[in-house]
């Protein structure tokens, strides 16, 4: 049975289903909880060094064979076209392709810092994310993008319109990740994605999404000091992942808002306009 949701993501392996959840968390993601809100991170330091550097490499090779590709075409025989010419041809169009792919890739590993954390407030319903644009696994880019590495993605979304989607990686090791589709209001159609949980052995592998589901609707199986800092340690908490990545006041704020209300007045006080 394929996805409801519209257009389907590539690699789709099933959908899951939202409410509170019995299984406890065994998962080292979730860095910080208190009664408000929840934050997990989704890249682990040790993955984001190795993978940087693979793709860094990947970015020098494919560079130089584009390079060597170019001067190859320019000084070969014009009078006549050799198979070695159409060799040349096509790894510099593959090239251009797999460099299409890798560095985003470099940007993702390099700038996406402090692990990435996304922020479920189960009391406003909204879910705050800020991470490097290149997070997410867009397959069509405009070319200016490859100029702005840093570039960056900022947003609140409603906890109603996020639904959860298992993807794998089509590889013998059965890799697994679960993502976010954002959907219009009341559709299934998919205006966005958000990678919530990278990267897992195993279709099983749904501790996060079922424990983040089990807080949003308030149930006991969710204990808040099952993460990185205690409930008490927010201030450790935000000093460690959140203090200067260019998260907003208001947002940072609004983590802690208790009513819709209380985060209408945050966002009137700081001229934050939908």
């Amino acid at each position: 049975m394929p996805s409801k949701y519209r257009p389907q993501i590539f690699g789709w392996f099933g959908d899951l289903d939202k409410g509170p959840r019995l299984v406890p968390l065994h998962d080292d993601r979730l860095s910080y909880a208190n009664n408000n809100y929840c934050a997990f991170i989704r890249q682990d330091l040790n993955d984001q060094i190795f993978y940087a550097c693979l793709y860094f490499v990947a970015t020098i090779c494919g560079s130089g064979i584009i390079i060597g590709s170019i001067w190859l075409i320019v000084h070969h025989d014009n009078s006549k076209i050799e198979f070695v010419d159409i060799v040349v041809i096509l790894n510099f169009i593959t090239c251009c392709l797999g460099m299409y792919y890798v560095i985003p890739q470099v940007y993702h590993y390099l700038f996406s810092r402090r692990g990435s954390p996304i922020i479920f407030n189960r009391k406003t319903g909204k879910v705050y994310v800020n991470e490097s644009d290149f997070f997410n696994f867009k397959f069509l880019r405009h070319p200016a993008v490859f100029l702005q590495p840093k570039k960056r993605r900022i947003k609140e979304y409603d906890w109603d319109d996020l639904h959860g989607v298992i993807i794998h990686n089509m590889s013998r090791n059965a890799l697994t990740s679960t993502v976010l589709m954002v959907c219009q209001p009341g559709t299934h159609q998919v205006i966005d994605h958000i990678m919530l949980d990278p990267i897992r052995a195993g279709a099983g592998s749904t501790f996060v999404w079922g424990w983040i589901n089990s807080f949003m609707f308030f149930c006991d199986v969710a204990n808040i000091d099952d993460g990185e800092y205690k409930s008490d340690q927010e201030a450790a908490f935000k000093a460690h992942r959140i203090e200067g990545q260019g998260w907003p006041e208001w947002m940072i704020e609004a983590f802690n808002a208790t009513s819709l209300e209380e985060l209408a007045e945050i966002k009137q006080r700081h001229n934050i306009t939908e």
